[in-house]
């Protein structure tokens, strides 16, 4: 079991208001130690879009439509 794992499994054992408060702690020291909680680094489809795009090589065809998909292959019997 990894460190995030037995965090996690203890946390579980805490009663509500313990929990929020060991949460709490946790959004203080990412304030603290300037880091961005794990839910932020997180790419949404636009933030990944933007990341590559333009990293497909210059020989990837612009154009792509689903017609020739599978045409070549036969069907297996059901």
């Amino acid at each position: 079991m990894n460190l995030p794992d037995t965090i996690h499994a203890h946390a579980r054992g805490l009663p509500a208001d313990l929990q929020r408060e060991a949460l709490d702690f946790i959004a203080w020291l990412e304030m603290r130690y300037h880091i961005q909680p794990a839910d932020s680094n997180a790419l949404t489809t636009e933030a990944f879009i933007e990341r590559f795009a333009g990293s497909i090589g210059d020989d990837f065809p612009d154009e792509i439509d689903d017609s020739g998909l599978a045409g070549d292959l036969p069907r297996g019997t059901l």
